[in-house]
């Protein structure tokens, strides 16, 4: 039975920080590379970060890049998102997912086969 369980999501201001935790189970977790994604109401699903399964490359959108940092510690099966600066238009659902399709480019939704139940992030203004 795979799960991912992400956590630490909430209400912050803008200009604020939050850390996002997702805990995986039941996965090959070292062998897998591992992504964020985040859904607005009414928006599509949109990459956010992903890292390699060796921690050797990370991956950000044009939007977070600079603001948010991914990291993984393979050690607790587990990924974090750092999110710095944070804007109002960063307020959505945030997935965590596990990387199963290699063929697919690293920031697709095509390349996950594992998600989480999505943590909610609100940035007031």
């Amino acid at each position: 039975q795979v799960q991912l369980v992400e956590s630490g999501g909430g209400l912050v201001q803008a200009g604020g920080s939050l850390r996002l935790s997702c805990a995986a189970s039941g996965i090959t977790f070292s062998s897998r590379a591992m992504g964020w994604f985040r859904q607005a109401p009414g928006k599509e699903r949109e990459f956010v970060a992903a890292v390699t399964e060796n921690s050797g490359s990370t991956y950000y959108a044009d939007s977070t890049k600079g603001r948010f940092t991914i990291s993984r510690d393979n050690a607790k099966n587990s990924v974090y998102l750092r999110m710095n600066s944070l804007k109002p238009e960063d307020t959505a659902v945030y997935y965590c997912a596990a990387e199963g399709r290699f063929a697919q480019p690293i920031r697709t939704i095509g390349r996950y086969d594992y998600w989480g139940q999505g943590t909610q992030v609100t940035v007031s203004s």
